[in-house]
């Protein structure tokens, strides 16, 4: 099975329109597992930002563990579970790997990794320099990595932590 490669696409501004869409489907489907909010993050969550045409959504739970019924709800409306990142979310995409229009992040409300993807995506959609030279290095890891979504992701990290290191 072939993962959907790394394309970029100029910002649209039904994105936020689809993810409103989509949390009212989660919040009906999985609501009884909701500690805290649901939000829009990644590039399609920032206003004029480059970004793979894919929504974002962190649904925050109380804990890994008693989420985990969550699973089940999810694949049976239409989520592809996959074990990534295991130790700190329960991580979807739909409709399916080779074509993506939305990832699911199951993370716990406060955590440290909740927290840093909201502070980056508040920042991004501040500071106007800082989106354009993400913006950048996203063209270039994309032309890079294309069919490594992984590596294209891990790349990204360093730009990623040195901006957090900002808003501390």
């Amino acid at each position: 099975m072939a993962s959907a490669p790394v394309e970029l696409s100029a910002y649209h501004s039904e994105w936020p329109i689809k993810f409103e869409a989509e949390k009212t489907r989660l919040i009906t489907n999985i609501g009884q597992w909701l500690w805290g909010s649901v939000e829009h993050v990644g590039s399609t969550a920032v206003p004029g930002l480059l970004a793979k045409p894919v929504i974002d959504i962190m649904f925050g739970v109380q804990s890994l563990q008693d989420s985990r019924p969550a699973i089940d709800v999810l694949v049976n409306h239409g989520y592809q579970y996959f074990p990534y990142k295991k130790e700190v979310m329960h991580w979807f995409c739909k409709p399916s790997d080779e074509f993506r229009t939305h990832h699911l992040h199951l993370i716990p409300y406060k955590s440290q990794l909740w927290q840093d993807r909201i502070r980056f995506r508040d920042l991004l959609r501040a500071n106007q320099k800082i989106a354009n030279d993400y913006a950048i290095l996203k063209q270039s890891l994309a032309a890079s990595y294309r069919y490594d979504r992984e590596a294209y992701t891990q790349a990204k990290g360093p730009f990623i932590q040195q901006t957090l290191k900002l808003v501390q």
